[in-house]
C-alpha cells in the first residue's frame, strides 16, 4: 500500500487527507456588543473550501470557556454550503455595537468569550461532555482555541482577539494547517 501511495503521489494523483476538513471555522468574533465593539453580536464564521456543496443539517457549532470547564453551548445548524461560500453563526448580542450582522444561516444563544474560548464545529447534534474532545473523534469537523489560555484548539491556541478584533484563518478563511 505505501508503494502504491508513493506512485500516485509521485503521478501528481495523491489521495485526499481525511484529516483536512473540506468545511472550516474560519473567523471567530467573541466581542460583539462589548465596550468599543463594533458589532452588537458574537459570531462564528465556517467557510467550505472543497469543491463540493457541504449539507450541515444536524451538525452543531458548540462553544466553551477557553478551560472547558463548563459545559458547551450547542448551536444547531441546517442547510447546505456551497464550494468557496461562507455560513454566518450569529450568537449573544450584549449592549454595546452599533451594527447589525449581515443576515446569519444560524442563531445561537452562546456568550461568547471577548478574548478567550474553545469553539468546535462537529457531525452530530450530541453536546460534548465538559472538556476536550479526544483527539481523532471522528465527529469533529474542525476546531479553534482562542486566546493562550485555551485548551481545545488544535495543535496550540490563537493570539487572543479582543473587542474589536476577531481571529481568522489566513487566505480569507480557507486556510487550514491545524494549528489555530
Amino acid at each position: 500500500r505505501g508503494a502504491l501511495l508513493a506512485l500516485l503521489a509521485a503521478l501528481g494523483l495523491g489521495v485526499a487527507s481525511p484529516a483536512k476538513a473540506q468545511v472550516v471555522i474560519s473567523q471567530v468574533y467573541g466581542g460583539g456588543g462589548n465596550s468599543g465593539a463594533l458589532y452588537r453580536n458574537d459570531f462564528v464564521e465556517l467557510f467550505n473550501r472543497g469543491a463540493a456543496p457541504v449539507d450541515v443539517t444536524g451538525w452543531t457549532l458548540q462553544f466553551t470557556s477557553a478551560a472547558a470547564t463548563g459545559a458547551w453551548n450547542v448551536t444547531t445548524l441546517s442547510g447546505t454550503i456551497q464550494p468557496g461560500a461562507y455560513y454566518l453563526i450569529q450568537q449573544a448580542a450584549s449592549a454595546g455595537g452599533t451594527v447589525n450582522l449581515p443576515t446569519p444561516d444560524a442563531i445561537g444563544t452562546a456568550a461568547m468569550g471577548a478574548t478567550s474560548g474553545n469553539a468546535i464545529l462537529l457531525n452530530t447534534n450530541t453536546a460534548l461532555p465538559i472538556g476536550c474532545p479526544a483527539a481523532g473523534n471522528p465527529t469533529v469537523i474542525d476546531r479553534v482555541g482562542f486566546g493562550a489560555t485555551a485548551i481545545c484548539g488544535e495543535t496550540a491556541p490563537t493570539l487572543a482577539p479582543s473587542n474589536t478584533t476577531s481571529v481568522s484563518r489566513n487566505t480569507n478563511g480557507c486556510t487550514d494547517n491545524d494549528n489555530n
